[in-house]
């Protein structure tokens, strides 16, 4: 195809979308902490009340997770053409979440 980068080379404008995407999966992650913190509080005071904040908290991470996919896709489709900041801004949000998957299995598995 005439005119068509090569492989590896990022289209314009992709390491401003990778930022962007993980900057939002980071922001996410943040919101979520406080409404974990209330769910597992009101968790074991009152049983019979709903308890809005456990879906708020899951919601807010689930957002955080899929802009860290939209993050981490390009980011290693395109890793040798982006520069060395913009990689690891792409893949930290994903690794992060893998990481703590790992914590909490292991967790999980020795109590």
């Amino acid at each position: 195809m005439a005119g068509a980068a090569p492989f590896g080379t990022p289209p314009f404008g992709t390491a401003q979308r990778i930022r962007n995407r993980a900057i939002w999966a980071v922001a996410f992650f943040t919101a979520f902490l406080p409404p974990a913190f209330v769910a597992a509080g009101v968790g074991g005071i009152a049983e019979d009340k709903v308890n809005v904040a456990l879906p708020l908290a899951l919601g807010f991470w689930l957002l955080g997770f899929v802009c860290a996919l939209w993050a981490a896709y390009p980011t290693l489709r395109y890793w040798d053409g982006l520069p060395p900041t913009t990689r690891w801004l792409g893949a930290l949000p994903l690794l992060s979440v893998s990481l703590f998957l790992t914590v909490g299995l292991i967790a999980a598995l020795l109590v």
